[in-house]
């Protein structure tokens, strides 16, 4: 496979729990069609597999990399087949486990750079594998089934659980959410949603039971449950339970950095309290109105480059977690073996207590749409923008709208000035705009600069100025459309005034393909911009073609160069709804 293999960071690993697949997993059968080359599939249904026997000196090399949580597990599992010489087709086994966080790998598989140094990725959820699948030049994965599972709840310290009526009081979460934000008495922790999945599963609870509840009023209480949540969100999983208040001393629950409560797995807070002791141990609450789940995904990577003996190898290792020995392993590190019959002792270790709703059946897991609109809503609310916006001012902005008694450019500027409605002080907003030749010899003029909405000049504020600004938009008579060599200068500026903690992008909308013979080439535009982007540091193009005449292909090609989004709309009115559409899925691809 050319492959290199991974060294094993941590060594030993500490017991862990073990998973099962649920009974919403990728369907096993039809998977292991896919996932398999050589007729894998019927190798392992016939029993055909080896499950014993001498290993000999030409073991199966096998690369796993796994969310953190679950990588000990993985490893007793792989010691475990070590010991026992468990082989595949005659060839014992040799499995080494990596852990790195599922978004990381999420967004190296998305970005199809590079060769994969693994043969399996086990994330700690199927949000990840659809996030690989979202668009770009994604590397091939192919789901085989599910190793583990765990529901996510809010755990917290007794006397903040004591104060709640835990176990005997049950919440929904927004009610639960809401309580554990109000005020400074209980402060109320989680993972960055964009960086974890059981922060990104359970702020899309929250706004979905927000919105059921809460009517025309829901966007608005679930973004401010998002922004309560914001103030006290950690990077990454890995330090949310650091942020916890370690003993029940005034000084720790009274300082305003520790937390009394955790949005966290029950294997996490299982995992806590195996080391923490009675005093310091986690109370765990399952919302009432259901805990969405962590479902472990066993991911084949490009498993059409496997050899047959290395995706048997990986088949045979999965079907370890089915037998009792693969359960019992994934028990002890807390996890659940099966999600419809969870183990009392387990709930308990984890915090859990009757009449806690911890035997439920989960919650049906969100839409690829419901995660986009999750995603962009945390990133809107939470993060400022920065956006430079270029609008395409071709004399063919003049052409009236059918059935509107409205130039293309009149309905532009009215679709700008709402959205403009929508940005709060903090945001930063420019604007350009294009036709050919504008100033002197360039297709673009710079009319306004990318500065912060609050701003003032003399009696106005920036937000003013770029209203008037936006009003004062007009057709150029005789422009054409200018739009390579505008993207790539507006590009060029976005990427030089990157601003880190903000949500960065440049917003291009045109009513024409390129007509500026004299311009680079479309496909030099795209190389460019391809070369100039950074993942680190992600400026995406969202890219808005107007009317019947605009290319939407063309548009596209060029947003997603950047890891942006091309969009084409026949009336301009539409242009307020797709832009905050488009900034949802960028912010999406964030992280």
């Amino acid at each position: 496979m050319g492959r290199h293999s991974l060294p094993d960071e941590h060594g030993t690993a500490a017991p862990g729990p073990r998973a099962q697949a649920r009974g919403r997993t990728v369907a096993i059968a039809t998977a292991l069609v896919l996932v398999v080359a050589g007729g894998t599939a019927a190798a392992v249904s016939a029993g055909l597999l080896s499950f014993g026997g001498s290993c000999g000196d030409d073991a199966v090399s096998l690369d796993v990399v796994a969310a953190p949580a679950v990588s000990p597990a993985l490893r007793e599992a792989a010691d475990e087949a070590r010991e026992q010489e468990i082989t595949s087709d005659g060839h014992c086994i040799d499995v080494r486990v990596t852990a790195r966080d599922s978004y990381k790998v999420a967004a190296e598989l998305r970005s199809g750079k590079g060769d994969p140094e693994y043969d399996v990725w086990v994330p700690d959820s199927d949000v990840w594998v659809q996030r690989v699948g979202i668009g770009g030049k994604q590397s091939k994965v192919s789901p085989a089934g599910n190793v583990a599972s765990s529901p996510v709840g809010i755990g917290m310290v007794p006397s903040a659980a004591e104060s709640l009526g835990w176990p005997k009081k049950t919440y929904d979460w927004p009610e639960l959410t809401t309580a554990a934000t109000k005020g400074d008495k209980l402060r109320l922790g989680a993972a960055d949603p964009a960086r974890s999945a059981t922060g990104l599963l359970a702020l899309a609870k929250m706004g979905a039971s927000a919105k059921k509840q809460g009517g025309k009023e829901g966007d608005t209480r679930a973004a401010a449950l998002a922004k309560a949540l914001a103030a006290r969100t950690t990077d990454s999983d890995g330090r949310l339970l650091d942020t916890l208040a370690r003993d029940g001393s005034g000084t720790e629950q009274g300082n305003p950095r520790r937390n009394q409560a955790l949005i966290l797995s029950e294997q996490a807070a299982y995992a806590h309290n195996a080391s923490a002791g009675e005093e310091n141990s986690l109370d765990l609450f399952y919302p009432k109105d259901g805990s969405p789940r962590l479902d472990y995904p066993y991911t084949l990577v490009e498993d059409d480059r496997m050899s047959t003996d290395t995706s048997r190898a990986a088949l045979r290792f999965m079907t370890m977690f089915s037998d009792d020995e693969g359960r019992r392993i994934l028990t002890e590190h807390g996890f659940r073996t099966d999600p419809d019959q969870p183990s009392d002792k387990l709930v308990t270790a984890a915090g859990g207590r009757t009449p806690q709703p911890y035997a439920d059946e989960a919650t049906d897991p969100p839409s690829d749409k419901q995660l986009q609109e999750t995603l962009g809503m945390w990133t809107i609310t939470v993060q400022s923008a920065r956006l430079n916006t270029v609008v395409d001012a071709s004399e063919s902005m003049a052409q009236f709208v059918p059935g509107r008694n409205q130039s293309r450019m009149e309905i532009t500027k009215a679709s700008l000035l709402r959205a403009l409605a929508g940005f709060t002080d903090e945001d930063e907003i420019g604007l350009w705009e294009f036709a050919t030749r504008l100033d002197g010899t360039r297709d673009y003029r710079k009319l306004e600069p990318t500065r912060r909405l609050g701003d003032r000049k003399g009696g106005a504020t920036h937000r003013d100025e770029l209203s008037d600004a936006f009003s004062s938009l007009q057709p150029v008579p005789g422009g054409a459309t200018g739009l390579y060599d505008t993207t790539l200068a507006a590009y060029k500026e976005a990427r030089s005034t990157y601003a880190r903690g903000k949500f960065n992008a440049l917003v291009i909308l045109t009513d024409g393909v390129n007509q500026d013979p004299g311009s680079i080439s479309r496909s030099s535009l795209i190389s460019q911009l391809e070369e100039m982007s950074d993942r680190e540091h992600p400026v995406p193009i969202i890219a808005i073609a107007v009317g019947p005449e605009a290319d939407k292909d063309e548009v596209q090609q060029i947003a997603e160069a950047t890891g942006g989004s091309g969009h084409q709309v026949d009336d301009p009115a539409q242009i307020h709804a797709v832009i905050l559409k488009a900034i949802m899925e960028a912010g999406s691809n964030q992280g």
